[in-house]
């Protein structure tokens, strides 16, 4: 919003189950029973277990600006887990390995594949699993989204949307997206968990989510965060001490060129 003044050059652009190449004047023509234009076709249907789909793949130069998408939590009454067994990946580029990778529920914020209310400017997700993501994407020659159901039984329906603006040309200075989910079942007492390690080069880290249940009842929660700059080894953040064991989850956000 700071600079929702300056007129910008961009092409919109949408695309979901109805319109999956985002081509202009596809959108909203679908038939259905009540008749034209009136969402005939406003979901995947039945991905199956250890199926991979494609939500979506454009050419570029160009910038995501919003992800809508919304998912029943369960299949049965002891499949439930749907929000942790749906892994999204997102590649920019000619990328074979992906800069975004973390369950569906994750990375909306929303750990242990439950939902829960979300307000956020980057993330919101609203009753009955609105999820919404307000990152920008940028990719330069194409970007490509992926699902993978590995759920136990098939997904019946899967609604989605991807709004992105085409350009011209991106800055120089334009930096990519990349999210990364880890977990540790168990954490190890008085020895660190590692939120994010081995990354390089220059970009923005915006922020970490975490999800975590204890061992034992009564504990307050508290925890250490520690920043390292790698070439220096000096730790410039320090909060409160880690106290107990934990079990926890969780991702981690970076911008980097």
């Amino acid at each position: 919003m700071s600079d929702i003044f300056r007129l910008r050059n961009g092409r919109s652009r949408a695309i979901n189950a109805e319109n999956p190449t985002g081509e202009k004047g596809k959108g909203g023509i679908a038939a259905s029973h009540l008749g034209p234009s009136r969402k005939g076709s406003p979901c995947l249907k039945n991905i199956m277990p250890n199926e991979t789909v494609v939500l979506a793949e454009m050419d570029g130069p160009g910038i995501i600006q919003h992800i809508w998408i919304t998912v029943n939590n369960k299949t049965s009454d002891a499949d439930c887990y749907v929000l942790r067994d749906l892994v999204l990946r997102m590649y920019w580029d000619d990328e074979e390995v992906p800069s975004v990778e973390s369950p569906l529920g994750d990375f909306f914020c929303c750990g242990f594949a439950r939902e829960c209310l979300v307000t956020s400017m980057p993330i919101s997700v609203i009753p009955n699993r609105g999820f919404n993501s307000y990152f920008q994407m940028p990719f330069r020659k194409k970007a490509r989204i992926t699902l993978e159901n590995q759920h136990d039984n098939p997904i019946p329906d899967f609604f989605y949307q991807v709004d992105y603006c085409l350009y011209d040309e991106l800055p120089e200075d334009t930096a990519y997206f990349h999210a990364q989910w880890r977990r540790q079942r168990i954490t190890e007492l008085a020895k660190d968990y590692v939120i994010l390690d081995n990354v390089k080069g220059k970009g923005h880290y915006i922020g970490t989510y975490l999800a975590l249940t204890t061992l034992e009842r009564y504990w307050w929660g508290e925890k250490a965060k520690l920043n390292f700059i790698l070439t220096e080894m000096k730790n410039i953040l320090q909060y409160v001490a880690r106290e107990q064991r934990t079990i926890l989850a969780g991702h981690g956000v970076l911008l980097t060129r």
